[in-house]
């Protein structure tokens, strides 16, 4: 079993390794106490505090010497950390950091990834700070240190980019990469772009989760944060990669015809067909996962609104404390039980007095149909597990149901490799015809999604499979019930492409007497079909 996502690890483990070594460098040094630095936290500070001084100087071009390092230190420590140090006691503290800490007093740095498509651990250098020679106005000769490439990486890596930036910036590389035609590159960012709309997608589903729990520990700044994230990312996104996405498909038809019509594919040509698939795919889920962003917005605007509106109502609830408003008058003045009534009243849940709200007087009425339900005497029973265990067995048969009729349609086509919808209605009769059309309603969806989706690829569907968790939703979905069947009937094993396509110019195909999901009989009438099974030679 192949797993794409570990196609870069060696590349992850570097910027792991970027922390991991520095870590290891640091932590348990003595030195740290003798300046006051005695917790971790305050290690890192003052490390990455000191990284951000060489990063200014080296971008600036300008020198860093341990004297500037040391008065760098100095008054920082004076006007933030105040410990008790002087000038020759920061500048050791620079030295300490630069040459043992980032440094490792001159020793090579080393971290191993794992290198999954070699099956062997890669040894990679890493390197903090450099340093060459410069001469002060005195033609002195001094140590001038600036960041390495690993120096940018790790500092770069510490402050991300603004949340709305980051899908515009993928979306950008991903375009370039299309254009270079490098797509095994643009599968990877492609892959980003997806994750963050999904990421996205997630926080606005925890943030409602919030809402919903108590509106008063979600803020106005949190929520106006994270509306401007959902109107970044719904801006343009969907007509962006919908353009993308007929690009990918011309480039890929035009492969697939070449490979027919004209020649051979070579190699390289063949993986950036796949690649383009690929492609494809995530760009079909991506505008998914755009569409759901944009309603969930929505959703989430109108519940916020929702709560805060129910908590200020809330405030206008009038509260009795029971000993001094009662209990004491009762005791003080006990003829003030024959009012009791208008205290005890809201607890007996009469109806309120209707008033005159005129703010209702100039919105648009909708007349109320429904009428009040009268009381019966009648105690029903209601057994909560039995109704859920009932609904079950119904949703599992219903499931039955489909996999039959899909299972009957594949057999059938499997026997001479392609059948029409008129070969089957000539050929199922009495039970067959049952099996093949439980009811109008499950073969209706059945055919809509087969002819929806096409060309299946049960390779591809057993590789999305193994890449992304699915919860079962408990209705019916074409792709998985056609990964059971093909995945453990005996007769299916074999079975790599389904295609579906209408006949065009053939008559229609009439079924009588089917019967609905009330019971009636019906008479279906449909285009004629073609079923196409390919199997693995």
């Amino acid at each position: 079993m192949q797993f794409e996502f570990l196609k870069h690890f060696p590349r992850r483990m570097k910027n792991v390794g970027l922390y991991a070594v520095l870590i290891q460098n640091s932590i348990q040094k003595a030195t740290w106490k003798k300046y006051g630095f005695c917790t971790m936290d305050e290690q890192f500070n003052m490390i990455f505090a000191l990284l951000l001084y060489i990063m200014e100087q080296s971008l600036k071009e300008e020198r860093c010497t341990m004297d500037d390092i040391g008065a760098y230190i100095d008054a920082v420590n004076m006007q933030y950390f105040q410990k008790p140090m002087d000038f020759e006691d920061c500048r050791g503290l620079g030295d300490f950091i630069v040459n043992v800490v980032l440094s490792n007093e001159g020793k090579v740095m080393h971290f191993s990834g794992f290198h999954f498509e070699q099956k062997a651990y890669q040894e990679m250098n890493i390197s903090y700070v450099a340093n060459r020679v410069v001469y002060s106005e005195q033609d002195v000769k001094r140590t001038s240190y600036y960041l390495t490439d690993d120096g940018y990486s790790l500092l770069l890596s510490t402050l991300e980019i603004e949340n709305n930036m980051k899908l515009t910036i993928h979306e950008m590389i991903f375009q370039m990469h299309l254009e270079k035609q490098s797509y095994d590159k643009a599968v990877d960012e492609i892959k980003n772009v997806f994750n963050l709309l999904r990421i996205q997608f997630q926080k606005i589903q925890e943030a409602m989760g919030k809402i919903r729990r108590n509106a008063l520990n979600y803020s106005v700044k949190d929520y106006q944060e994270i509306s401007n994230e959902n109107l970044e990312t719904i801006s343009d996104t969907k007509r962006k990669f919908q353009n993308y996405r007929e690009l990918v498909k011309s480039r890929a038809k035009a492969l697939e015809e070449s490979n027919i019509n004209v020649r051979r594919l070579t190699e390289k040509e063949e993986e950036n067909l796949n690649n383009l698939k690929e492609i494809e795919q995530y760009l079909n889920r991506t505008i998914d996962e755009h569409q759901k962003i944009l309603s969930s917005h929505f959703d989430l605007k109108s519940l916020y609104t929702k709560e805060l509106e129910t908590l200020s109502q809330m405030s206008f609830i009038q509260r009795f404390p029971l000993r001094t408003e009662l209990y004491d008058k009762i005791l003080s003045r006990p003829e003030a039980l024959e009012n009791l009534e208008y205290f005890l009243r809201p607890l007996f849940c009469q109806e309120i007095g209707k008033s005159y709200n005129l703010n209702r007087a100039f919105q648009l009425q909708r007349p109320i149909r429904g009428k009040k339900e009268t009381d019966t005497a009648e105690t029903l029973d209601f057994d909560a597990s039995a109704w859920e265990q009932e609904q079950e067995i119904l949703r599992r048969e219903k499931l039955r149901r489909y996999e039959q009729s899909l299972a009957f349609l594949l057999r059938q086509a499997s026997q001479s490799g392609e059948i029409s919808l008129a070969e089957l209605s000539a050929k199922a009769k009495g039970k067959d015809l049952e099996t093949l059309i439980p009811n109008v309603e499950i073969f209706k969806e059945i055919m809509v999604e087969l002819l929806r989706n096409k060309e299946i690829s049960i390779p591809a569907l057993r590789k999305e499979q193994s890449e992304y968790i699915q919860e079962p939703s408990g209705e019916f979905q074409l792709n998985l019930v056609l990964l059971h069947l093909t995945g453990n009937c005996r007769e299916f094993l074999t079975i790599t492409q389904i295609c579906t396509r209408r006949l065009e110019g053939s008559t229609a195909v009439t079924f009588q007497n089917i019967p609905d999901e009330t019971g009636n009989l019906r008479a279906i009438r449909c285009s004629n079909v073609l079923f196409q099974v390919i199997k693995e030679e």
